[in-house]
């Protein structure tokens, strides 16, 4: 069985994360998606919220493609997170230059952590590519329309959470 890792914050899940998550389902057979617990960004939506969104948005696509898909809270280091899930492959999304130079370093040193667990850069989509969760929030709590950038449940989780 081929198993896939794409960790990230997801705060929240949006239509970019969504594109990768579709593309990465092609290469694996189960695909986790790994959310990090990460203390020092103080995410806008609890892990628990996190959680839930990408499992009510991900349960149609995963039956639609045969892959399992699943949550993974996580608060380790990211290859740990791979090793506990039985991951081979780490998948990550691109959206422009800046991207690749942080992720050309963290892929030396999770290839120095562990060599066995390949890492896979899916570019997004064209019509994505600007799509960035912090631009997503700031775009909602400013009280502009985020229905171009995330599924209709998550715009309505953010309209909540600014009203």
């Amino acid at each position: 069985m081929r198993i896939g890792l794409y960790p990230g914050t997801f705060d929240p899940l949006t239509l970019g994360h969504i594109d990768i998550i579709t593309r990465a389902c092609a290469l694996v057979d189960r695909l986790v998606i790994g959310v990090a617990i990460n203390r020092d960004k103080g995410p806008l939506f609890p892990l628990e919220d996190r959680v839930a969104m990408i499992e009510a948005e991900c349960a149609a696509l995963g039956a639609r493609t045969g892959t399992e898909i699943v949550a993974h809270p996580f608060e380790n280091l990211l290859i740990d997170c791979a090793r506990d899930v039985g991951a081979t492959m780490i998948v990550r999304g691109l959206r422009a230059v800046a991207d690749f130079e942080y992720e050309f370093q963290m892929v030396g040193m999770n290839r120095a952590l562990d060599s066995s667990i390949e890492t896979v850069f899916l570019m997004a989509d064209a019509r994505r590519q600007a799509i960035a969760s912090r631009l997503v929030k700031e775009i909602a709590r400013l009280g502009g329309d985020v229905s171009s950038f995330v599924t209709p449940a998550v715009r309505d989780r953010l309209v909540a959470r600014f009203a």
